[in-house]
């Protein structure tokens, strides 16, 4: 467990704490009162002066006194952090993209406790074109300011060799570290080796191939680096044309082998669209205090490489915000030539100053095109954004797996030890139990009980049950039913007591559970979670709690409380449908159980039956059986037209009458 998350998980409750930080210590309040207006980075330091939070702004003032207002709707890391606040330093820059390039390299340096961490790529390596005469191309982990064009980073070793060895095929590339100055050439000093006897060099070092030739090949390989292969193969494809008219057949057959080599590497990328708009793809996935996310590069349409990322500290932070923090580190750091399009899961937290970025990065690039910001809902765009997004989770899960083994994964999930401190309650509700009721007015009364184990499902523990004293509609005497069975029979020696108990519903519920386990004497805490607030009652008390809305302790009892609603739909339906198949369909002379069961699942319901064909049910059941069924729904229809006619024949004498 982090640093971080102890504090988060020891803090004080926000009603206590509020008041402490409403006016800030004098030092501190008359720094935030004389906060410029002009963009910048803030720096939060703690009392011992360090630094625990660094932040970047487009209107400072407006930013950094945010965080001492209304600290009720911050996330408990937010809370936390303004508790610790106690001097606060502010560097003023030109513009936001300024702004946002410092943040991020004091967050380098600094690495302060409360941001969020999202790993450096340091360790990942690149493909680097060296900056000198008949470049060489190789892989490095290291990055020089030399001149040198960097490809990269690459997350995935398997996808930049795969590059390498395209390269390799279809180009001619120096594989020596010789100094290939003119004066060496001109004096003679190297001889060719094996490589230009096996046609994997042509052989600079004796001027046997000329700089322009080479710096051109050097060329296509920048464009097939960048994913442009479509522009190499017509490239290599005009000269190979050129050369066949000039009748210099040897050449022409060299290009040759190179554009079907183009074309096996080219068939081994994925396409993603029919379109030629290149596209970055970014998704992220969030669980706990861990998140990973996934750019994928589409260029002419095919996915020619993708990146993955791990966040840190990332827990009640709204994705906008990771998608921010994702998309600004990527296009501070990679080398590539900016796409047209970039879609994302959600619109980023700081829009203004990510565009401002990449209308940056698109002019030190030489280009004068506009990258658009895209939200895709529907369609190819859609499913592409869900790919990406399926990949991150894959990920996600492996690396908390990895966590898990070596040992590093908590016992507890963040989310739990948030509902202890939120609801106060004497330890983690390691065990929650939810109960939530379903009928049909008033018929076919249900009950569903599920069980969280460390904020997870666990499904052997659910339960269901029909309600067998209650007539009617009645909730509250529902719900003390079932509570009623569930800890005082069977169930309570077949289960384990839960750390928590919650009933879907208001105080009416809520006091029904607590009545039944006041009689039975269980002292497990029992709340109640009201669907259309999200309000938190608790027994003998009148007012509702309301929990942070972005709180992780809010989000697992939502996704106890709509699972168990989940449950007790599908049972009910269950049951309304075997009714409906027995009263129905089984009610037909002829038709038993099995034949009723083939025409449902055949029409999905006994309204479609009434209105198949004959030939239709014959398909189905067989023509003596289609038979009887037609007969019975034609008489039933026909007594029923026969019942309308006859009254509307008689007089309506209660026409117009109105009854108190």
């Amino acid at each position: 467990m982090s640093d971080v998350q102890r504090d988060i998980d020891a803090i004080e409750p926000v009603e206590m704490r509020e008041s402490q930080h409403d006016v800030p210590e004098s030092s501190l309040g008359t720094k935030l009162e004389n906060l410029p207006t002009s963009s910048g980075v803030y720096q939060f330091k703690d009392k011992d002066g360090r630094v625990i939070y660094v932040g970047k702004a487009k209107n400072l003032r407006s930013r950094v006194q945010s965080y001492f207002r209304n600290l009720s709707e911050h996330s408990g890391k937010t809370r936390l952090l303004v508790s610790k606040i106690a001097d606060v330093e502010l560097i003023l820059t030109s513009s936001e993209v300024e702004a946002l390039i410092l943040e991020n390299n004091l967050i380098k340096q600094l690495k302060p406790r409360y941001n969020i961490n999202l790993r450096d790529d340091k360790t990942y390596p690149y493909i680097v074109i060296t900056n000198e005469r008949f470049p060489r191309i190789f892989p490095t982990r290291t990055v020089r300011r030399d001149g040198s064009k960097y490809f990269g980073p690459y997350t995935e070793s398997k996808q930049m060799r795969m590059l390498l060895d395209a390269i390799g095929e279809i180009f001619q590339v120096r594989s020596c570290s010789l100094k290939l100055t003119e004066e060496n050439i001109e004096a003679k000093k190297f001889k060719v080796c094996l490589d230009y006897h096996i046609k994997k060099c042509q052989g600079p070092c004796e001027a046997l191939q000329t700089e322009g030739d080479y710096d051109a090949m050097i060329g296509e390989i920048k464009k097939l680096l960048s994913g442009k292969t479509r522009d190499v193969a017509r490239s290599i494809e005009a000269r190979m044309k050129a050369y066949a008219r000039e009748m210099k057949f040897e050449q022409a057959a060299l290009l040759k082998k190179q554009l079907d080599a183009l074309e096996r590497y080219s068939a081994k990328q994925k396409v993603m669209s029919t379109d030629d708009i290149d596209r970055d793809v970014f998704a992220i996935a969030a669980q706990g205090d861990e998140a990973c996310g996934v750019a994928f590069n589409v260029r002419d349409g095919k996915l020619i490489g993708s990146r993955h990322y791990y966040f840190s500290n990332v827990e009640d932070e709204p994705q906008a915000e990771l998608t921010s923090r994702f998309l600004e580190k990527y296009y501070l750091e990679t080398t590539d030539v900016l796409p047209d399009e970039i879609f994302t899961q959600v619109a980023p937290a700081n829009q203004d100053a990510v565009e401002a970025l990449l209308r940056k990065r698109v002019a030190e690039q030489g280009e004068t095109k506009k990258v658009q910001l895209i939200v895709p809902q529907i369609g190819d765009k859609a499913k592409l954004v869900s790919m990406c997004e399926a990949n991150a989770v894959h990920l996600l899960n492996e690396f908390l797996l990895q966590k898990q083994k070596r040992g590093e994964a908590l016992a507890i999930p963040r989310s739990v030890h948030s509902l202890e401190r939120d609801l106060r309650l004497p330890k983690p509700p390691r065990r929650i139990e939810c109960f939530d009721n379903s009928h049909f007015q008033g018929s076919e009364t249900v009950s569903s009980m599920v069980c969280f184990v460390d904020g997870k499902p666990k499904k052997s523990d659910y339960r269901k049950f029909k309600i067998k004293t209650v007539e009617g509609i009645d909730d509250f005497a529902s719900m003390a039913e079932v509570i009623e069975r569930r800890y005082s029979g069977s169930l309570s020696e077949e289960l384990p007591m839960p750390d928590l108990i919650v009933v879907d519903g208001g105080k009416g519920q809520l006091s029904a559970a607590h009545d039944v386990l006041k009689k039975l004497g269980i002292t497990t805490p029992v709340i109640g979670l009201a669907k259309r607030l999200e309000e938190v009652f608790f027994p003998n008390e009148s007012l509702p709690h309301n929990l942070p809305k972005t709180s992780s302790s809010l989000k697992l009892l939502q996704q106890v409380r709509d699972e168990a609603h989940r449950f007790a739909i599908t049972f009910h339906r269950q049951l309304r449908d075997k009714r409906t198949l027995q009263t129905e369909l089984t009610d037909i002379n002829g038709v038993g159980k099995t034949k009723a069961e083939k025409l449902l699942k055949e029409f999905g319901s006994v309204a479609q039956v009434k209105a198949a064909s004959m030939e239709q049910l014959e398909k189905v059941v067989g023509r003596k059986v289609a038979e009887t069924v037609r007969r019975h729904f034609d008489q039933a229809r026909n007594l029923n037209e026969d019942a309308a006619d006859a009254n509307a024949e008689e007089p309506n004498d209660d026409k117009g009458v109105e009854t108190a």
